[in-house]
C-alpha cells in the first residue's frame, strides 16, 4: 500500500511536470531551434553541469533513442560522488564549484566557435564555475542555455564576484519548475524535507528537447543518426548504428580537439 509520503513525492513530481508543460514549451522551442541551428551546420552543442547535474549531460546522449551533435563537458572533479568521503570525495567537488577562474580554465581546453552553442545546467543557477563557463562561452560568441530552477535562482544571493546568476548570463533560461530547495516531501516527525525534484524536471526538459530537435533536423531533411535499441532494429542493425553513431560524434567533435574529421 501506497504511503502517504510516497504519494506526496508523486503528486509533487506530476506538479512539477504540469508546470513544465505550461509555462516552458515556449522556451524549450526557442532552445530547440538554437540546437538545431548548430547541428544542421555541422556545430556543436556543449554541455556542462557540476554535481548531480551531470545527469542530465549524460540523458542527452550517448543513450538510446539519443543522436549525435551533442558534446558533454564533464569534469570528475566536480562530479564523480561515488567515493563520498577520502580521496576524490563529495567535500572536495563542492569546494572546487565555487572556484573562480576554473570554467575558463577547463573551456581553453577546447576550440570553441559558431556555430556551435551551449547548455548549461545548474539547479541553483549559483556556483561560481558554472557562472564562469557561461561568461567565457558568450565572450566567445556563443548562444547560452541554461536550465534551472528559478524559484531558487530568484531567492538566492548571486555568489559569482561579477554579481550574476547563470540566468543573468545565458541568452534563454528554461525552468526545471523545481521549488526552492529541491527536496519536495514534509514527514511528519522529520525537521527536514526529503525527495528531491530537480531530476524530473530537468530530466524533462532535455528529453522534450531532444525530441523537438529530432523533429526539427527531419523537418529540414537532416534527420539525425540515432542510436537505436535492438528491440525496434534487430541485434546486428543495433550494433551497426551504435558503431555509425560513434563514428559519426568522433568526426563532429574532431574539430573541438583542433582534428580534422
Amino acid at each position: 500500500m501506497a504511503t502517504k509520503a510516497t504519494l506526496d513525492y508523486f503528486e509533487a513530481a506530476q506538479a512539477i511536470m504540469d508546470k513544465v508543460r505550461s509555462t516552458q514549451i515556449e522556451a524549450i522551442d526557442e532552445a530547440a531551434d538554437i540546437f538545431t541551428h548548430s547541428i544542421f551546420n555541422e556545430g556543436l552543442v556543449h554541455m556542462f553541469g557540476t554535481g548531480h547535474s551531470r545527469m542530465f549531460i549524460e540523458e542527452m546522449y550517448p543513450r538510446h533513442g539519443s543522436f549525435p551533435g551533442f558534446h558533454p563537458i564533464v569534469e570528475l572533479s566536480l562530479t564523480y560522488h561515488n567515493q563520498v568521503v577520502g580521496a576524490n570525495g563529495q567535500r572536495q567537488a563542492m569546494f572546487l564549484e565555487h572556484v573562480e577562474g576554473l570554467g575558463q580554465v577547463i573551456l581553453h581546453n577546447f576550440v570553441l566557435s559558431a556555430p556551435d552553442c551551449f547548455i548549461i545546467y545548474s539547479n541553483s543557477g549559483l556556483n561560481e564555475v558554472v557562472v564562469d563557463v557561461a561568461l567565457e562561452a558568450k565572450r566567445l560568441g556563443l548562444p547560452v542555455i541554461a536550465v534551472v530552477s528559478l524559484a531558487h535562482c530568484a531567492a538566492t544571493a548571486a555568489a559569482h564576484s561579477s554579481g550574476k546568476k547563470l540566468p543573468d548570463v545565458a541568452d534563454i533560461t528554461i525552468d526545471n519548475c523545481v521549488p526552492g530547495g529541491d527536496a519536495l516531501v514534509r514527514v511528519a516527525g522529520l525537521e527536514d524535507p526529503v525527495g528531491p525534484g530537480s531530476t524530473i524536471g530537468a530530466a524533462a526538459v532535455t528529453n522534450m528537447l531532444k525530441c523537438r530537435i529530432a523533429e526539427k533536423l527531419t523537418a529540414l531533411g537532416k534527420p539525425p543518426l540515432v542510436l537505436t535499441s535492438s528491440f525496434f532494429i534487430g541485434k546486428q542493425a543495433s550494433s551497426q548504428r551504435f558503431d555509425d553513431t560513434y563514428d559519426d560524434y568522433r568526426n563532429r567533435v574532431a574539430k573541438t580537439y583542433g582534428c580534422k574529421p
